[in-house]
């Protein structure tokens, strides 16, 4: 949505899903009320264009946009047009890369010019997460977001933030920045992140301990191990979780590749063409590896469908049991290459040596 200007999808489009009536929609709203209107639309287009068959990127990206957009527009009501200016609004997690569905918690963060100063800006970031909230963005179990005071500071002090998180002997400290590194502008002056980022270049540590131990939250979650039998085993009920096993393995690999390589990309794909582009990563691997991340982008968007349909909460689990034998074929597939890459991070950055 490059200029202002909603991208137009060949095909019919239902008036609900009308991107550019969308679109306008939020760039008029006057309140939040509007902006949920707007909210739903978003929802209802991705199981239209998933029904579809558009190609689950290019959903991704049409929903990445629309929400940039719908966040910018909340943003610009809720605040004063001199905090706007002073500052620098970002996404970040599954959003802020572009890879983001139906709608998760929230995850941003609010970056400040030195010196300046808001008077309110605590009850202002407290409208902004609950006005989220009420468009279907729950709030983070983690606290990643502008109500708390560490996601809301001043570059000086994100500057020193970003340090701790790179020297520091905090257990959360690598997780934030790999969070952090994924961030996306919304609104402000993105020069602001530019220059934590230029910061973050600087300090980074060089030493193979330090990206070892970044790399490593790939084995943060249980690897599920018997994986493989259950999806066999058609009569397996036990829920398997598709983040957990399969999409956070690819998205933080990548990321620990990327970083090392300082790339400022904060898409999977993208930081995967810079990879092969740079010769640091094997073609066909990196081919297979996103094939994999979107399969599993598209069978979570399928799962998490079907739930909201049957009246239950959308979520990261999927029971074997539920899929279709396409479905487990194809999801043993993408697991096996997802086990093939951990297999090179593990490699890569000597993950058996911590």
């Amino acid at each position: 949505m490059a200029g202002g200007e909603a991208e137009r999808v060949p095909g019919p489009l239902l008036f609900p899903c009308d991107l550019e009536a969308i679109a306008r929609q939020i760039d008029t709203a006057a309140g939040v009320s509007d902006l949920a209107g707007s909210a739903a639309r978003v929802d209802a287009m991705v199981a239209l264009l998933h029904d579809g068959g558009l190609k689950i990127e290019r959903i991704a990206k049409l929903v990445g946009d629309l929400n940039k957009r719908l966040i910018a527009r909340l943003w610009s009501l809720l605040a004063p047009p001199a905090l706007v200016a002073n500052g620098c609004l970002v996404v970040m997690g599954s959003e802020g890369r572009g890879e983001q569905l139906l709608k998760t918690d929230q995850d941003n963060a609010l970056l400040l010019r030195d010196g300046f100063e808001c008077p309110g800006l605590e009850r202002i970031a407290a409208q902004f997460s609950g006005a989220l909230a009420e468009l279907g963005y729950p709030p983070c179990p983690g606290g990643i977001m502008l109500v708390n005071p560490l996601w809301r500071q001043p570059l000086a002090a994100f500057r020193e933030a970003l340090r701790d998180w790179v020297y520091g002997g905090a257990p959360e400290g690598p997780m934030h920045l790999a969070i952090f590194v994924d961030s996306r502008v919304v609104a402000g002056d993105a020069t602001l992140l530019e220059q934590a980022l230029d910061h973050l270049d600087v300090i980074l540590d060089r030493t193979d301990v330090f990206f070892a131990r970044f790399a490593s939250a790939i084995e943060r979650f249980d690897a599920h191990a018997n994986w493989w039998h259950r999806l066999v085993a058609r009569g397996d009920d036990e829920a398997l979780d598709l983040k957990k096993l399969g999409t956070f393995p690819i998205v933080h690999g990548v990321r620990a590749l990327a970083l090392q390589q300082r790339l400022r990309a904060t898409g999977t794909q993208e930081r995967l063409r810079l990879l092969v582009e740079r010769q640091l990563l094997d073609p066909l691997l990196a081919r297979d590896v996103l094939d994999a991340l979107h399969f599993l982008m598209g069978l979570k968007l399928s799962c998490q469908l079907r739930q909201k349909q049957a009246g239950r909460v959308p979520g990261n689990l999927v029971r074997p049991s539920e899929l279709a034998t396409l479905e487990r074929e194809t999801l043993r597939g993408a697991l096996n290459i997802v086990r093939r890459f951990r297999g090179e991070i593990h490699l890569r950055f000597r993950l058996d040596a911590l």
